[in-house]
């Protein structure tokens, strides 16, 4: 279902990515809700959720974060993966009642690396270097006091991740039937890790200046690229801010990220996801662009994804205005399955509340019966 054109705002304008049409341009950012099974695969409820999104006039829906192998990369218990048949199959049916409902969904695929908190594969977690994250594990996802200070991923296991990553592409698209794939590169995780200069000290062709520490998300996209051919939407999640560190930023500011989304433009990427805390703000102190922006002036050719607090209309306004072509809905959407249906017709939006995501953030009842 999609909202009705019932006041004038380019949000409500239609769109494309590699051949598929958009009603909208207001999509569902990926969010961890930890409510598939204890061996990752998802089920009814979880149907139910997303289900809601595309009901509420959604055009696009990203889901939460999905393991990738059954080694390093699940990163909390509960989490789904994509790692088998039993779990594509089961990720089929969500998929098949997003559709009925009229939405589009991608897959977003990732590794938790040196943030893994609950993988019961493995005891130990593994990142680019031996460096300890900062912060602490989130108790929303039953973790516990300071990170594991994680082993350096070897060269093999970095071949195997990435294989991971390809292969769960090819279940979420041969056997699930998702409509594309993100690749998350963002918020701390194995990808972010190894472009983070805090957490990569290597001195490896995996280490470097920014670019070559973006050098496995590339790597990664090349290898989904190959995995799932030239037609199938595909893109990479960046953000500065991490869950285990709030205010990181990008020493290399404005010149870097020039560089990095340059190098994303002439990658196998159809797509960029940019998400910070307040998305139309500047990326760095003293300067006067949004990382949104930088990103649409310096990868002019792909399809630009905005998160960041855009739950406001004029916000998401004003995002689209630097540059965006569809604006992504985290919290918001969480309290507002029907945020399009409900802004296009002026109604009244409902607040957030913590206790969607307290003590533990899994899909609660009541989100079901709104």
């Amino acid at each position: 279902m999609n909202a009705p054109q019932s006041i004038p705002s380019p949000v409500f304008t239609g769109t494309s990515l590699k051949g598929i049409d958009f009603a909208n341009r207001l999509s569902v950012a990926p969010m961890t809700r930890i409510s598939a099974s204890a061996g990752g695969v998802p089920g009814e409820r979880m149907a139910r959720y997303y289900e809601r999104f595309a009901r509420g006039g959604f055009s696009l829906i990203t889901t939460e974060g999905i393991y990738t192998d059954k080694a390093y990369s699940q990163t909390y218990k509960d989490q789904p993966g994509l790692t088998d048949q039993e779990q594509a199959e089961a990720w089929r049916k969500i998929v098949d009642t997003v559709h009925a409902a009229g939405g589009r969904i991608f897959a977003q695929l990732m590794h938790g690396g040196a943030l893994a908190q609950g993988n019961p594969h493995r005891s130990e977690t593994v990142g680019p270097s031996a460096v300890r994250p900062k912060g602490s594990q989130l108790t929303g996802y039953h973790g516990d006091g300071p990170y594991a200070l994680p082993r350096e991923i070897s060269e093999a296991e970095i071949a195997e991740a990435i294989e991971g990553f390809a292969a769960a592409a090819r279940l979420a698209i041969d056997v699930a039937g998702f409509d594309g794939i993100e690749i998350h590169g963002a918020n701390g995780y194995l990808l972010d890790q190894f472009f983070t200069d805090f957490s990569n000290r290597r001195t490896d062709r995996w280490g470097g200046d920014i670019v070559e520490r973006l050098g496995l998300s590339l790597e990664v996209l090349n290898a989904v690229r190959t995995a799932v051919g030239p037609d199938i939407p595909l893109g990479l999640r960046l953000s500065q801010g991490k869950v285990n560190d709030f205010r990181h930023k990008w020493v290399e500011r404005e010149p870097g990220a020039a560089r990095v989304f340059e190098a994303l433009a002439e990658s196998p990427a159809d797509f960029v996801h940019v998400t910070e805390f307040e998305a139309w703000q500047p990326a760095f102190e003293g300067g006067d662009t949004s990382l949104a922006a930088l990103a649409r002036r310096h990868a002019p050719r792909l399809f630009l994804i905005a998160n960041g607090s855009l739950h406001d209309l004029a916000r998401a306004e004003e995002v689209m205005e630097a540059g965006a072509d569809m604006i992504a809905l985290g919290r918001g959407a969480l309290v507002n399955s029907d945020w399009p249906l409900l802004t296009a017709k002026r109604s009244d939006l409902r607040p957030f509340a913590l206790p969607f995501l307290a003590p533990v953030s899994d899909i609660k009842d009541s989100e079901l019966t709104v």
